[in-house]
Parts: structure tokens; C-alpha cells; sequence
């Protein structure tokens, strides 16, 4: 899997507003648009500090499908199901991996069918320090309660909650799928092998695989 740096990253912050209201509430309901109430019916059945989403897991065909296969079951969540050779021609994925992050967000994107659904951010040094560790659980917080997964490029070796060690010395990629004691732990989706198809890790250790490549997130 090549190494290379992502060539871009576009860094914004998302805002969230809350409304209360008592006996005004089946009013301002009754005006509410479909997604502000999908939304609020969301945000009542999630437990507080914790959320999983649904995958509808498939391991990677091969050894240098991870890239498409990690968006195939992040897209998942989402109810869709893209082929991932298909994704894998879009993404310009050959026997060498998938070249960066930014191949895979716009195809995220264009799934998705928003094209600013989702945005790449990197983690250009080698291990990952206090400030980007709480982007990335903000970011996971923040894109799972929206119902999407956040798909990974990482590197080298971590340890999940179960001691469990994971090692991808060559690259690869993965999905978030969920998030739990506020996002400080957070579930993958691994394509790689489906005996080991998802686990928990903490978000420092995934701020530290991600060191020196990026992830995709709305």
C-alpha cells in the first residue's frame, strides 16, 4: 500500500443548534422539516455518550481492495450498497492501494449525493498530539450522530480494547462505524479479515494509526 501524504485538507467546523420548547412543543414539530424530525427521533433513541451504526459488512476480495471496501461498508450505514469494483475504478485503485484519503472522499460524496457530505482531514505528523486527537473525536461523534461512518487511512501496528493487536505496516483503510464514552472509544469496521471484521479501540490509539495519513468525515 503506498504511503503517500494527502495533498489537500480542508478544515471546517460544524456548528449544532438545539431547540426546547414545552407546551409550544407540538407546534414547532408540526413546522419542522422531515429531517429536522428524522433528526429529533434520532437524537431520542441514541443513548447518551454512545452510538452504533448498522453495517452490512463485506470483507475485501482482495489484498489492495481495502480503500473500496472500507467505503463500501461505511456507504453501508447509509442503506446503500455499492459494488466495489465499480468504487475501485472511480477511486483509481490498482495492485498498489489506493493512492490517498482523497480519493476516497469524493466517491464517499458522490454516493452519498452530497457533494460537501464529507472532507478530507490529515494527521501530517508521525504521532498524532492532544489537539488532533480531539478533532478526530469530535469528528467521529459528529459524523456518526449524522448517520454516516468516517473511513480511515491508517499505518503500522495498534492494540484494540480486548488486547488484540492489529498490524497493517503497509497501509490500509477502515470504517467507523460507532462511538462510546463520548467517543474517547470507537468501533471499526475492518474489511481485512472477517474473523476480526469489527473490535473497539480507544481514539488515541486510532489518532496514532492515522499519524502521517487522514480520514474522511463530514
Amino acid at each position: 500500500m503506498r504511503t503517500d501524504l494527502i495533498r489537500r485538507t480542508a478544515l471546517t467546523v460544524a456548528g449544532v443548534a438545539a431547540t426546547a420548547g414545552g407546551i409550544a412543543g407540538p407546534a414547532l414539530a408540526a413546522q419542522a422539516t422531515p429531517a429536522e424530525r428524522a433528526a429529533s427521533v434520532q437524537a431520542e433513541r441514541r443513548p447518551a455518550g454512545e452510538r452504533q451504526l448498522d453495517v452490512r459488512y463485506e470483507a475485501q476480495p482482495n489484498f489492495y481492495y481495502c480503500g473500496p471496501a472500507a467505503a463500501r461498508n461505511a456507504l453501508s450505514v447509509q442503506g446503500k450498497n455499492i459494488d466495489v469494483d465499480t468504487m475501485a475504478k472511480e477511486m483509481g485503485t490498482t495492485e498498489d492501494g489506493t493512492n490517498s484519503i482523497n480519493d476516497i472522499t469524493p466517491v464517499l460524496n458522490k454516493e452519498t449525493g452530497k457533494p460537501d457530505a464529507y472532507r478530507s482531514v490529515e494527521i501530517r505528523t508521525h504521532k498524532a498530539d492532544d489537539k488532533q486527537t480531539d478533532t478526530l473525536r469530535a469528528d467521529i461523534v459528529r459524523t456518526v450522530d449524522n448517520g454516516r461512518a468516517v473511513v480511515a487511512n491508517i499505518a503500522g501496528t495498534t492494540t484494540d480494547t480486548d488486547g488484540v493487536t492489529h498490524s497493517f505496516e503497509g497501509g490500509h483503510y477502515i470504517s467507523v462505524v460507532g462511538y462510546r464514552d463520548n467517543g474517547h472509544t470507537v468501533k471499526i469496521a475492518d474489511s481485512a479479515n472477517p474473523d476480526q471484521a469489527s473490535y473497539w479501540i480507544t481514539v488515541d490509539h486510532l489518532a496514532d494509526w492515522i499519524a502521517t495519513r487522514g480520514y474522511a468525515t463530514s
